[in-house]
């Protein structure tokens, strides 16, 4: 049976579809463990995935962005680029910490590109577990294959003199790589830029009105209200495979404000890379 239409907001800025939570690098500083990760319950299967993403109505401008974890450790992850609607572009977030040779014989660079002013693929560099000419090797190989290819390094306290001179050695050998604020404290020192700073402090809940900017699914196809909730296991507000899911826009009450996640309060650039957006409205 095919699904109704998901129709996405035109003030949507974002598709985030967490394919796993599952990855293969443990890196210190990441941000899906700012709180305490929940294991996920069930994981989609490829052609669950498939028709619930083909159900989405977007624009050209706005992808259905596959990440994760690692997306790319689905076991039908191939299946699931190859089988979501042509009509929606995909973009894929990947620490590329894989044989790229299957990647390339099964999926066309024409798949995961699009007009937009950053890489379709951003490949995450982690230095602390993370070999950069190995990483290079990769990214130019499948750039000079046609992908739409890039790196993207957090400037993480302990790291930002080497993910500084990794982004200079990349300009230099033609590979888009641009940086990230680092979210979260380290040594007593918050860092990043949030239109919310009290919103993840950990010193009491709240109880405010909040609404999203983004569609977030989770490994189960769960839609949440924001990434706390799908980090620390929260009741969802639907799932992608429920006939009478719809994006509902309304401001939503909230107790836990105070515990949200940095990603969802940073003041960042929007998908046109446009500085001043937040995911998230908060009336408090």
């Amino acid at each position: 049976m095919k699904l109704p239409a998901i129709t996405i907001p035109d003030r949507y800025n974002y598709i985030a579809t967490f394919l796993t939570l599952n990855c293969n690098l443990r890196c210190s500083y990441c941000i899906n463990r700012f709180s305490d990760l929940k294991a996920p319950g069930k994981m989609l299967s490829g052609k669950e995935w498939i028709a619930g993403l083909s159900r989405i109505v977007s624009r050209p401008d706005l992808p259905v962005t596959l990440g994760g974890g690692e997306p790319t450790l689905h076991p039908d992850f191939h299946e699931i680029v190859n089988g979501i609607s042509e009509e929606l572009n995909i973009d894929l977030l990947t620490n590329l910490q894989f044989d790229i040779s299957r990647f390339k014989a099964e999926i066309s660079p024409e798949r995961i590109k699009r007009e937009s002013p950053y890489a379709s693929i951003r490949v995450s560099y982690h230095p602390e577990v993370m070999d950069l000419e190995a990483l290079v090797d990769k990214v130019l190989n499948l750039q000079n294959a046609g992908y739409s290819i890039g790196i993207w390094g957090v400037l993480h306290p302990l790291h930002e003199a080497e993910v500084l001179k990794a982004r200079d050695f990349c300009i230099g050998l033609g590979i888009d790589f641009r940086t990230k604020e680092f979210l979260g404290e380290y040594d007593g020192i918050m860092y990043g830029s949030y239109s919310y700073p009290g919103a993840f402090d950990k010193k009491g809940v709240k109880n405010v009105r909040c609404r999203t900017s983004e569609l977030i699914i989770g490994p189960g196809g769960d839609v949440f209200r924001c990434h706390s909730d799908l980090y620390d296991g929260f009741s969802p507000v639907g799932n992608i495979l429920d006939p009478d899911f719809y994006i509902d826009e309304s401001f939503r009450s909230c107790e836990r404000y105070g515990f949200c996640n940095p990603c969802d309060v940073k003041l960042k650039t929007d998908r046109f890379q446009v500085y001043g957006h937040t995911s998230v409205e908060i009336i408090r």
